[in-house]
């Protein structure tokens, strides 16, 4: 954290009211100034009047369904021992379950649900390719999963009932880092010790925003449902093993240690200085220098990142004439929900990616493309050539389904 941020932090408040203006409290040009992936932030009423779109039966039944990413946490309060099941789930599960200390966590809803979805339009204020999905918990009254930290970024929605949180706010005000180690033979990483510097309790509408490495610990005070919007953060780690992988993919067998200047050594067995300057040499060959490889390898992996589902063809899919055909009639291309689309610039045109895929195009293509959720007849046709064939070669890997009347996406064959 900057001086300028250190100076003015201790009078940035950390609880804000919502306003029809600005439902983040303030312009959101000042969130991310002062507050993003740096202090956290209540917002009360940040969705005013909410009504939530799934019931915690359709959590439920969700949590049975194969493909989808569930978990369900419980605390014996007599034993103090956490158990941790996960899915899918069976329907005979819940109604034996009792009426408190426990909670059902049900990850990328938003790839099930379309009204789930429509609520990331709230979130344009930030890229798109940052948000990873919308998980949504329903927690009887006392359950939780413990005090713990999470490595991004997340947006916690109130939708039904009422959570009581309690985070550690303590680098946010100045004060020295806590301790993050975790406990020891607990089923879930549960920090060992946490000593809150603030609590609240959240209503329907109330949103909680935490950076990364927050302590935090939310306890349900009656029966709820709380939706996470969280960010997709890869490690270095993992940036730099796929950013290895694609070097190591693309490098050419004939850049290698090479030693025209070799000497006469003083001793044959050392390794000498000269010879690790070579070695660095022959490494920083294999660096992609060119900045569109860079971001062209970005581009793929991070659309590829902490991926949901597979999105598989239809065996029973049309061919192109006969998708073209019907755009015409009438029909509409409908993006699979576990679809994820993005796109950059590149010293010429763009670069379009879906999934690990990349297609150059048009800029104009590119971001018309990467922002819709369906194509009519007209819209495809506006597209240029190299548009109309990466629209259709991403038809032909699932991302797209053609839809031949006004069905909502969610009603298509969506399965992973």
């Amino acid at each position: 954290m900057n001086k300028k941020t250190s100076a003015r932090a201790p009078s940035l408040p950390f609880e804000i009211d919502a306003t029809r203006e600005h439902p983040l409290g303030m312009p959101a040009e000042r969130f991310l100034r002062d507050y993003w992936h740096k202090r956290p932030l209540l917002i009360r009423n940040a969705f005013p009047g909410f009504e939530t779109p799934v019931q915690p039966e359709d959590l439920a039944g969700l949590a049975c369904e194969e493909g989808v990413l569930a978990r369900m946490i419980s605390l014996d309060r007599a034993t103090g021992a956490w158990d941790v099941r996960t899915g899918p789930f069976q329907e005979e599960d819940f109604p034996g379950l009792p009426d408190h200390d426990w909670t059902l966590l049900v990850q990328d809803v938003d790839k099930w649900d379309a009204d789930v979805r429509a609520l990331l339009d709230q979130f344009r204020f930030l890229p798109r390719w940052r948000v990873d999905d919308i998980m949504i918990s329903f927690a009887a009254t006392g359950g939780s999963v413990g005090a713990h930290v999470d490595h991004y970024d997340v947006f916690l929605l109130q939708a039904q009932g009422e959570r009581r949180w309690a985070i550690d706010a303590s680098v946010a005000m100045g004060k020295p880092a806590p301790d993050l180690g975790f406990q020891e033979d607990v089923a879930i990483k549960l920090l060992r010790q946490f000593d809150p510097t603030h609590e609240w309790v959240l209503s329907p509408g109330d949103m909680l925003y935490l950076p990364p490495l927050v302590p935090h610990h939310g306890v349900a005070e009656n029966p709820c449902l709380t939706f996470s919007v969280g960010m997709r953060a890869p490690s270095s780690a993992e940036l730099i093993g796929d950013y290895l992988d694609t070097l190591i993919a693309d490098a050419d067998e004939a850049v290698r240690y090479h030693d025209e200047d070799l000497a006469t050594p003083q001793d044959p067995n050392e390794i000498d200085p000269r010879a690790m300057e070579r070695v660095v040499e022959a490494l920083n060959a294999l660096r992609m220098n060119d900045p569109d490889l860079v971001g062209d390898w970005f581009g793929r992996f991070i659309t590829t990142y902490r991926a949901s589902g597979d999105v598989m063809p239809s065996p029973d899919a049309p061919s192109r004439i006969e998708m073209e055909w019907d755009l015409q009639q009438g029909a509409r291309l409908l993006r699979h929900p576990f679809s994820r689309f993005a796109w950059r610039r590149r010293k010429k045109g763009a670069t379009l990616f879906c999934n690990g895929l990349d297609y150059a195009l048009p800029v104009k293509e590119a971001q018309a493309l990467a922002a819709l959720e369906s194509l009519d007849g007209p819209t495809y046709g506006a597209l240029s050539e190299a548009g109309r064939d990466a629209v259709m070669a991403l038809a032909a890997q699932g991302h797209y389904q053609l839809a031949l009347d006004d069905d909502d996406p969610a009603s298509e064959d969506q399965d992973p």
